[in-house]
């Protein structure tokens, strides 16, 4: 059944509304009447609902029955991308929602060709959020990942301190005698904590950067001996986190 997340809980009638794009969508695209059945989301609740009315610009739903369906990640995993070239983090957006990560991070690094200034930041964002919706409901998740405003390696560094298990991407280690493998930092990390995981840009975080997040308790990991593409290495990342938790 088609998944849409609903704005408002449903009310002591157990009826609901959906407006917006979203109602456009059950009308215009899928062309659904009155009577079929779809999956509602609101707070992290899946339930069942019949189209009881189709108005002008809202469809009203009614309340079923729940599902009872896990589809999120076992460990609350945070991503912190250094702003890449393109719709790089658009991919990474859709694809790591697919893959279950709780909340990314855009993440203005020394090295990061581009530059968001407030204006644009807001746009982007906003772009994004959409795109994980979407993601999200194409995949049948229960939760819409969370798309941040752009922060500073400073910043993130300063948010992320109450995080359980704080790691970040790095070259450099990847290169030693005794690189830090991803499945043995995945070791000591079990279900219900939260992690972070901080990526670079094209050319990867700079060495000073690699510094400040050490000092910070971020501990490096290497992610294989092949250097993978900036929009690769998260989508990789959350591979190897599925496969060990799930």
């Amino acid at each position: 059944m088609q998944r849409y997340f609903i704005d408002q809980p449903f009310d002591e009638q157990n009826l609901s509304v959906i407006s917006g794009d979203d109602s456009k969508h059950i009308v215009k695209v899928m062309r659904m009447t009155e009577g079929q059945e779809i999956v509602t989301v609101y707070g992290g609740i899946a339930v069942v609902s019949t189209i009881e009315e189709i108005l002008d610009n809202q469809v009203i739903v009614s309340r079923q029955r729940e599902l009872e369906q896990l589809t999120e990640m076992p460990v609350s995993v945070t991503l912190a991308c250094g702003l890449p070239k393109g719709d790089k983090l658009d991919l990474i957006t859709q694809k790591g929602t697919e893959l279950g990560m709780k909340r990314l991070i855009p993440l203005a690094t020394s090295r990061s060709i581009v530059k968001w200034d407030p204006k644009k930041g807001v746009k982007r964002v906003e772009r994004l959020q959409k795109i994980a919706k979407e993601a999200a409901e194409q995949c049948h998740r229960n939760e819409i990942p969370e798309i941040m405003p752009v922060q500073t390696v400073k910043q993130m560094i300063d948010y992320a301190a109450t995080f359980d298990v704080k790691l970040f991407a790095d070259e450099e280690d990847a290169k030693s005698d005794m690189p830090h493998k991803i499945a043995d930092r995945l070791k000591n990390v079990y279900h219900g904590q939260s992690i972070v995981v901080v990526f670079g840009p094209e050319g990867g975080l700079a060495r000073e950067e690699a510094v400040l997040l050490e000092d910070a308790g971020f501990l490096p990991v290497s992610l294989g001996p092949r250097i993978l593409r900036t929009e690769t290495a998260p989508l990789y990342t959350l591979s190897a986190m599925s496969y060990e938790f799930e």
